[in-house]
């Protein structure tokens, strides 16, 4: 126990330090390490494992819509970032600037990207002439510079690595067909993938990405009770085409110009895995992107028989599943504690009175149920569970995040609920800016989403009393 407990002391209980709670889980289950480079992480193998599980994934679903992975550069001279105005007046304060090649001073600088909407525009006006060039339905996986002033692992940092989608359309309707099409993607992925829950909405006009003519999002709830961006979908319209000048000939013989989308996903669906399933214990990994589903561990393994055991377990297991023996001379207590801190879904211990008895013990790291298996039955029960742990998880942040969403029917009502409690708070708006400024100045607090499922809360504005015209999600975010 001594050891055990060991393991487990550096983490800070998250009802204590929800921040530090998060920092020392990131960094006691080597997910990231800090760099010379401030702002700056280095992903580690175990939390790299889990990035290219979700990149794998995600691949897949994209090219299944018919997507196409291309790579373009990562610098953009001034004078293309230009083009657009409302676009670079957004990412002015987060850009990264190149001066000099070598000891030369260049004769334009460029940008480290922050996004590539202007190069993908760039590309598309030589590459599309006509409607039969229609749609390009390009993305691209990368890494993106954004110079942050305040950083936090995965959540927030100077340089992340994203997907970015960038599509060329003959009609602002296929446009925004697709710019749907990818943000119901990206909702099903978080809750069949990544076991989270989210609300799919429309950012308001305060909210939107620069330069789009709508942006749509997914907003997923902590377990703290704050809000989670966690994957955007835009519609350009044709606002980025007439800046580029990107146009076509269509089936009438007429020149028009396209419609574009762009829509992309983080490494911040790391910070929010830990943050919606971790506990005080460590990580809580969903199985389908747990880099290791199952760690076998042999008890009293210097005994004669047990590691070979072990080892045909894991040889057995492999076949099906992501599997690690841990055969080191570490206690079995301090395995336990680290299997559970790294957040591996199954553990399966092995000991000589086991063999003796033709079976095993598996333990569930969601809910550390310890359940018997006759060793025969073994390589069913874990695909069982694989599917109840995906499962269940997802219902358990499902149902944290509708008991911690609230509603509000006047302003009383809605700062009372931001002061005493942490969640969602649906309140009805009536469209003014003025408002939504007037609110995060008050409170801190943005608007997350005008969903999709709207409701008839009331007939007023909670902040104003005038009209409603929406019902929106608001809350606290990272």
């Amino acid at each position: 126990m001594a050891d055990n407990k060991k393991m487990v002391e550096a983490i800070t209980s998250m009802e204590e330090d929800f921040a530090q709670w998060y920092t020392d889980v990131v960094k006691k289950a080597e997910l990231i390490d800090y760099t010379s480079v401030k702002g700056c992480m280095v992903i580690k193998p175990a939390g790299y494992a889990i990035w290219e599980l979700i990149q794998r994934q995600l691949d897949e679903r994209f090219k299944a819509t018919g997507v196409e992975n291309v790579y373009l550069p990562m610098f953009i001279p001034e004078s293309l970032l230009q083009k657009e105005k409302d676009h670079v007046e957004g990412f002015a304060p987060e850009v990264a600037w190149v001066t000099h090649g070598g000891l030369q001073p260049l004769q334009e600088r460029m940008c480290v990207r922050p996004t590539s909407e202007t190069l993908f525009c760039d590309f598309y006006k030589n590459d599309i002439q006509s409607y039969r060039d229609l749609p390009k339905v390009y993305n691209q996986w990368c890494s993106v510079v954004r110079w942050e002033k305040e950083t936090r692992p995965f959540l927030r940092s100077r340089e992340f690595l994203w997907q970015e989608g960038h599509t060329a359309h003959a009609s602002f309707e296929d446009a925004q067909a697709r710019t749907i099409q990818m943000l119901n993607l990206y909702a099903q992925f978080c809750e069949e993938v990544l076991a989270i829950p989210v609300i799919k909405g429309q950012k308001t006009e305060k909210e939107k990405f620069a330069g789009a003519e709508a942006t749509y999002t997914i907003e997923a709830l902590m377990h703290d009770g704050k809000a989670l961006q966690s994957g955007t979908s835009h519609n350009f319209g044709d606002g980025f085409a007439k800046a580029f000048g990107i146009q076509f000939t269509d089936k009438d013989n007429t020149l028009k110009y396209v419609n574009q989308t762009s829509w992309g996903m983080t490494t911040r669906l790391i910070g929010a895995l830990i943050m919606v399933h971790g506990d005080n214990e460590g990580l809580v990994l969903p199985p389908k992107v747990a880099p290791i589903q199952v760690c076998v561990i042999p008890i009293a393994q210097k005994k004669e028989g047990v590691l070979e055991k072990a080892t045909e377990i894991k040889e057995q297991l492999s076949k099906k599943f992501r599997v690690k023996l841990d055969d080191t001379d570490k206690t079995p207590g301090f395995k336990f504690a680290e299997a559970e801190m790294r957040g591996y879904p199954i553990r399966v211990e092995i000991g000589p009175k086991d063999i003796e008895a033709g079976k095993c013990v598996i333990c569930r790291r969601d809910t550390r149920e310890k359940i018997e298996v006759a060793l025969p039955e073994l390589e069913a029960k874990v695909g069982e569970l694989m599917e109840t742990i995906q499962k269940e998880m997802l219902e358990r942040a499902r149902a944290h995040r509708d008991a911690h969403t609230y509603v509000a029917t006047n302003m009383e009502e809605f700062e009372k609920l931001f002061t005493e409690k942490s969640g969602f708070v649906k309140a009805m708006w009536c469209g003014d800016r003025a408002c939504e400024d007037l609110i995060k100045e008050k409170l801190s607090v943005t608007s997350r989403c005008m969903p999709f499922e709207q409701e008839n809360l009331a007939s007023t504005c909670v902040c104003c009393g005038k009209p409603a015209t929406k019902m929106v999600y608001w809350g606290r975010a990272y």
